[in-house]
């Protein structure tokens, strides 16, 4: 058997009362031993919304705020990504937008899914405008994802899924061409570096 690829689950927002912990560690719970899991929580850092004055793409690579080194270190280590992100006002949370424009090379040819949340929409605005910003980090953005519309409805008070046949379904089907893609990029980036 072949050696988990290393996924970092990202909960983006960091607002207070949030739901993001909930659905992502129920997608957590998912994850088949194809994956290594890395539950990342944003409020875990102290991320600055000011950026430095050189674009990480010309400096992939700048002096980072101390709050941010545990961060960049376990994003630099992953191999795929899943972000769990409702949508704020049509759009990205502040916060997850600001650690992704701190990080360049972090992102860099590895495969991304997403796991939406929110009232009518389920997060599904956050994650076009998100496939938008990760492809111009040179990131692959997975077709399939979960979507939990009012998922105030569809959680019970334990965070369990009232249903959750249908969500389990969508989950390991994004989990399926997540590691497929992953297994490629990371096969190439190796392939890339040992030249």
């Amino acid at each position: 058997m072949s050696t988990p690829l290393k996924l970092a689950i990202i909960v983006g927002s960091v607002r207070e009362g949030r739901f993001g912990p909930v659905v992502a560690r129920w997608f957590a719970e998912q994850v088949d031993d194809r994956f290594t899991v890395d539950l990342v929580d944003l409020a875990d850092y102290d991320v600055p919304t000011a950026l430095p004055a050189v674009p990480p793409a010309l400096d992939p690579n700048p002096e980072r705020p101390a709050g941010m080194a545990g961060l960049s270190e376990r994003l630099a280590a992953a191999d795929a990504f899943v972000v769990v992100t409702p949508d704020y006002n049509r759009s990205v949370p502040a916060s997850l937008k600001s650690v992704i424009d701190w990080h360049y090379t972090q992102w860099d040819a590895k495969a991304i899914g997403f796991v939406g949340y929110s009232g009518a929409t389920g997060g599904v605005l956050a994650i076009e405008h998100l496939r938008q910003v990760f492809g111009e980090l040179n990131a692959h953005t997975v077709r399939n994802y979960v979507s939990f519309p009012r998922y105030y409805l569809l959680f019970d008070e334990q965070g369990g899924l009232r249903e959750p046949e249908t969500f389990a379904e969508a989950a390991a089907a994004l989990l399926d061409q997540l590691h497929w893609w992953t297994t490629a990029l990371v096969a190439a980036r190796a392939k890339a570096f040992a030249a």
